[in-house]
């Protein structure tokens, strides 16, 4: 009886480690799955990421490139302020300031012009378009009555605000304000836009 219990028992020991080598085989596999998947959601993360990261450079590097259309847009006011009474669309120029500024910049801009920028374009591949319009609400002269006036250059304090319906009486000693409105559009079509009052 000795031997018979020893050859079954043998026999079951095989049955067991047969059973327990498929188990491991398949949680092994079960593993080596969720790693593999880790891994590409962790390539897909890093993907992204630096994505974003390029995206913010872009952005960042067309809103400073629109300081070239400011500049650009105050030579030309500065220079032909016998024209500042009517429309020159061509030159990117409103008498008005009514209207949608960025229909306007997006359908008659002027280019930028400066150092380092040809035909718009700046060294970094940065198309520079900008648009003038004088914040008036009437073509023609200017006078309190319907145009912003910004604080005269002597003027030290800070109350020197207005809205169009209410502005500083004394237009002769103030300066006339204009909204300068750049669409900066980057070389992967980062596209950003930035206003300035200049008076």
């Amino acid at each position: 009886m000795s031997q018979k219990l020893s050859i079954s028992s043998v026999k079951n020991g095989q049955d067991c480690s047969d059973k327990e080598r498929g188990v491991v085989l398949f949680i092994a596999l079960i593993a080596l799955v969720v790693m593999s998947l880790a891994a590409v959601a962790l390539i897909r993360s890093v993907d992204t990421n630096t994505m974003i990261a390029g995206n913010l450079g872009f952005k960042q590097s067309a809103t400073v490139s629109a300081d070239s259309g400011v500049e650009t847009a105050i030579s030309w006011i500065t220079n032909n302020q016998s024209a500042v009474t009517g429309d020159s669309a061509t030159n990117g120029y409103y008498a008005t300031s009514t209207g949608d500024f960025k229909a306007l910049v997006n359908a008659s801009a002027a280019m930028a012009t400066g150092a380092g920028i040809t035909a718009g374009r700046d060294s970094s591949g940065n198309m520079i378009n900008y648009i003038v319009q004088r914040m008036c609400k009437h073509l023609g002269a200017s006078d309190s009555s319907h145009c912003l006036y910004g604080p005269p250059g002597d003027r030290t304090d800070s109350f020197g605000n207005c809205d169009v319906t209410n502005c500083l009486p004394d237009a002769a000693s103030d300066s006339l304000m204009y909204r300068v409105t750049v669409k900066v559009t980057g070389p992967k079509n980062t596209v950003s836009y930035t206003q300035a009052f200049v008076y």
